[in-house]
């Protein structure tokens, strides 16, 4: 594919968080934190596609290889010639798969945080699926967003792939879910979710032994030397990943490795030695405790996917 061969797609900003604020209100906070939404500017990005080509990482090919499986099923239960919006775009990969399973797709609209990541891959898409409506939007699927209705007003169907629902506190998902509802007005759902599952196999899936993960997680610190002028010494911070069977997910940690003072945005913010900054959580779901969830935020659940392991699964929720 030539990409000069693609048109050209206006990226739109909506509603961003502000990085500066954000870390240095994290990093003032005890225990300190840094929200993982941060993790995906154009670098996190190309990290995170590296991650899920890893040998430990279950979580993509599985969803992959659902999707592919039953894109026909999935595309009698969507319908046609919907406008497909995604939450928090990646590479697109399984995108493409839902798009050629589907009846004469009216628009994509991808939604992330990286305009330049976003941009990247949209002009790739472009070239692929000349008569397809692109609407890629820069901003924050976790602030309260009002996404304008195309002219034509096709039924829109949401899209959320890779399990990234389990970011979020079973509260504050159940609260993702409603604020997702309410922009699809009335359309559907389509989620991967992942599992609970043997600890020893998730402790591998994000602690890698080729070390993307670790690298993943420190280009926030990485991240906020290039943006905002911090100091920090990526040396000096470990990547730390352990499961949490009574909460049933992983947590993930960058621990500082002496004492140290760093300057971020003017301000200076102190580290123990073994202190740890609280990066992301990554909740594993049972199929019914997903579907309760669903429903509590306002969703019918209907069809389920799973694989012969139950590594990971795909759910379908109408309004």
């Amino acid at each position: 594919m030539d990409s000069r061969l693609a048109r050209a797609v206006p990226v739109t900003p909506l509603i961003t968080g502000n990085f500066a604020d954000c870390l240095t209100a994290g990093l003032s906070r005890s225990p300190k934190e840094i929200p993982c939404k941060y993790f995906y500017d154009a670098e996190g990005s190309r990290l995170f596609d590296a991650i899920c080509a890893l040998p430990e990482y279950y979580q993509t090919r599985t969803e992959t290889a659902l999707l592919r499986r039953h894109a026909g099923k999935i595309a009698a239960l969507i319908g046609p010639g919907v406008e497909i919006l995604e939450f928090g775009a990646g590479s697109l990969r399984k995108v493409r798969i839902l798009l050629d399973a589907l009846e004469a797709p009216s628009a994509y609209t991808p939604l992330d945080i990286s305009g330049a990541y976003l941009a990247e891959v949209v002009r790739t898409l472009a070239a692929d699926y000349p008569a397809l409506r692109l609407r890629p939007l820069v901003g924050d699927f976790t602030l309260p967003l009002s996404i304008p209705a195309l002219a034509d007003d096709p039924r829109r169907i949401g899209f959320f792939p890779g399990g990234t629902i389990g970011n979020f506190t079973p509260d504050a998902a159940r609260t993702l879910l409603r604020r997702m509802r309410g922009v699809l007005n009335g359309g559907g759902l389509l989620v991967g979710v992942d599992l609970v599952k043997d600890p020893a196999r998730l402790h591998a899936a994000y602690n890698d032994a080729a070390g993307v993960t670790a690298a993943f997680n420190k280009n926030l610190l990485a991240r906020a030397n290039r943006e905002l002028g911090a100091d920090f010494d990526l040396d000096g911070f470990a990547h730390y990943a352990p499961y949490n069977p009574t909460q049933q997910r992983i947590e993930m940690y960058l621990v500082s490795l002496r004492r140290q003072s760093v300057t971020v945005a003017g301000r200076r913010f102190d580290f123990a030695q073994g202190e740890a900054v609280h990066t992301e959580d990554s909740h594993k779901y049972t199929l019914d405790s997903f579907r309760g969830l669903a429903a509590q935020a306002g969703f019918r659940p209907r069809a389920v996917w799973t694989d012969p392991e139950r590594l990971f699964s795909l759910h379908w929720l109408e309004s």
